[in-house]
């Protein structure tokens, strides 16, 4: 077996004209922290469950990604951080939604995997949780950067409604170990001035994320919403496990029947005998991967 690492830092209206060089530097090079982090355990005979975290982890500190800090605000001013991870090997997932004061959402995540009875916490007893299991707190403002508050004030100037070059910013995991097992992780912000608590398809388990190692891993990102009723990750893993469809055409088909649905985004997937693929159908998509050929980093549609 070998292994196999692919992450993304979100997609959207990403064009080479609407990217400065500061910003694509920044991206890439978060981009290769976040393989440095899961490649050192995935080279060294270690766990896919690990690998992603540790990826996850990496992208959350990065304030150039749309998790942890550097997250976007919600209409009323204020960062609500989603996320989940999931193992392949036996399907134990754990999820978290509406964290305000966590400073690792994907830890928080797994906690509530490996030490709690639930998959999925949410909003205060989310936060109270991953604070008893020994995770960080911060204040919520320690998440804003000034570039997230000015696309929040400039959104709401223009009467609280989305941009047309909204960015997708989910940032996520998926790897394949040299056991075959697979698992996914995957962590937001959210979108821009969202209400009411909303919540999008990161955290939820079939949605937005999903392993199983009888299919593969997937992590999306995109308007969540369609994601969520197109129940896309584990709609890819359905068509290889029960259809027998290949990876790349799963993936395909369900980024085919996400826009069906009127949406936009895109998946990274990944194999437990370390194939890997992704896409996307929006003009671009952070995205890299790293296995034992080497790396591969990109944002555009090249």
């Amino acid at each position: 077996m070998t292994w196999k690492l692919v992450i993304h830092g979100g997609c959207g209206a990403m064009r080479p004209e609407n990217v400065t060089a500061e910003q694509e530097e920044l991206a890439r090079a978060g981009l290769n922290l976040a393989l440095d982090a899961g490649e050192a355990i995935l080279a060294s005979g270690g766990a896919a469950l690990d690998a992603v975290e540790a990826a996850a982890r990496a992208l959350e500190e990065n304030p150039a990604f749309n998790a942890g800090r550097g997250s976007v605000l919600t209409a009323d001013g204020h960062v609500e951080l989603d996320a989940a991870i999931m193992d392949g090997s036996d399907r134990r997932a754990g999820a978290v939604a509406g964290m305000r004061t966590t400073r690792a959402p994907i830890a928080a995540a797994r906690a509530a995997m490996e030490h709690s009875p639930h998959v999925l916490l949410t909003y205060e007893g989310a936060d109270r949780f991953a604070a008893e299991q020994g995770i960080e707190q911060v204040d919520n403002r320690w998440f804003v950067t000034p570039e997230r508050q000015a696309q929040l004030d400039r959104i709401m100037a223009a009467g609280g409604k989305f941009d047309t070059d909204i960015k997708y910013g989910t940032i996520g995991a998926v790897a394949c170990d040299s056991r075959g097992h697979v698992a996914a992780a995957t962590s937001t912000g959210g979108l821009t001035a969202k209400r009411w608590g909303r919540i999008g398809d990161s955290p939820l388990i079939g949605a937005g994320t999903y392993a199983d190692d009888r299919a593969g891993a997937v992590s999306a990102t995109g308007l969540g919403e369609s994601f969520i009723r197109a129940v896309a990750a584990h709609e890819l893993c359905a068509q290889i496990r029960i259809g027998g469809e290949g990876l790349r055409a799963a993936l395909d088909a369900v980024l085919a029947d996400v826009g069906a649905l009127g949406g936009t985004g895109g998946l990274i997937a990944v194999g437990p005998n370390g194939e890997s693929a992704w896409g996307f159908t929006t003009p671009g998509m952070y995205r890299a991967s790293a296995g034992p050929e080497g790396r591969q980093v990109a944002i555009y549609a090249e």
